[in-house]
């Protein structure tokens, strides 16, 4: 299927490889994130949602500079205060459908994640990293917070303590430093064709078994709740798993000493 501009997003799905493409395709403003793009993103995760056929969605940006430099500083600064505030809205649930899918979202950060692109790439369920990139919520020192989930979500990745520093003190950090503390899954060598190796590194995830995935993937979400809420959460969650004809298919795969055939059934 040929690519789709959609404003300033090019939505590409690959229905064979079961991946979807989403590129932020505004290389000369950093890929800021405009009112438009917002929009359409918002837009893209409803039909992601009806969409039965896709095993991951990768989200990066287009250009060698910049996964998302954030949001768009040139138009905000006409806006007013109510504006800024029904923005932040806008943010907010442009990002919530990326922890709400059936099939994981994955953040491939091509270059520069800051403020709200970095904020978006902490909504994904995995998030991989050229070595060049540079990441960082410097919001503070622009007289405001994380407000699309940043505070909330860093946290919960890398710890209180680490995110206080970041947070407070607006650091900028590189890729590796990223990995170290648990914010990146993988980062990717220079040496290395970037979308390329990201697809190699989530293949266990188009070859593997869509309704475990979709389980297992429930199940962790529910690891914020109280222990006995999640316990509960990941008792159905397999018992999903349970039901398939994807398990039934593992076990045979395994007695007769082959790949399995998952079907999402």
């Amino acid at each position: 299927m040929q690519p789709e501009l959609v404003d300033y997003l090019l939505y590409e799905p690959e229905y064979d490889s079961g991946i979807a493409w989403i590129k932020f395709n505004r290389p000369d403003r950093m890929n800021a994130l405009s009112r438009a793009m917002l929009e359409e993103f918002e837009r893209l995760g409803e039909d992601f949602a009806k969409d039965s056929t896709l095993s991951a969605v990768v989200i990066t940006g287009r250009g060698e500079r910049a996964f998302c430099a954030g949001a768009d500083l040139k138009e905000r600064a006409s806006l007013s205060e109510a504006e800024v505030l029904e923005l932040l809205q806008l943010f907010r649930r442009a990002f919530a459908w990326l922890g709400s899918l059936r099939i994981p979202v994955v953040a491939a950060i091509n270059g520069v994640a800051l403020g709200g692109g970095l904020e978006l790439a902490l909504a994904c369920d995995l998030r991989v990293a050229h070595e060049s990139a540079l990441l960082g919520l410097p919001e503070t020192s622009l007289g405001i917070i994380p407000g699309a989930g940043g505070t909330q979500r860093l946290p919960r990745l890398v710890g209180r303590a680490k995110a206080t520093e970041l947070i407070l003190l607006a650091r900028r950090i590189s890729a590796a430093e990223a990995l170290q503390i648990g914010l990146l899954h993988r980062v990717v060598a220079a040496s290395e064709n970037f979308l390329e190796a990201t697809l190699a590194y989530i293949e266990p995830i188009r070859t593997g078994a869509p309704i475990a995935q979709a389980a297992a993937l429930a199940a962790l979400r529910a690891s914020e709740l109280p222990l006995e809420q999640g316990l509960l959460a990941e008792r159905s969650a397999y018992e999903e798993c349970l039901r398939s004809e994807d398990r039934r298919e593992a076990l045979l795969a395994f007695q007769e000493r082959r790949p399995p055939k998952f079907q999402g059934r």
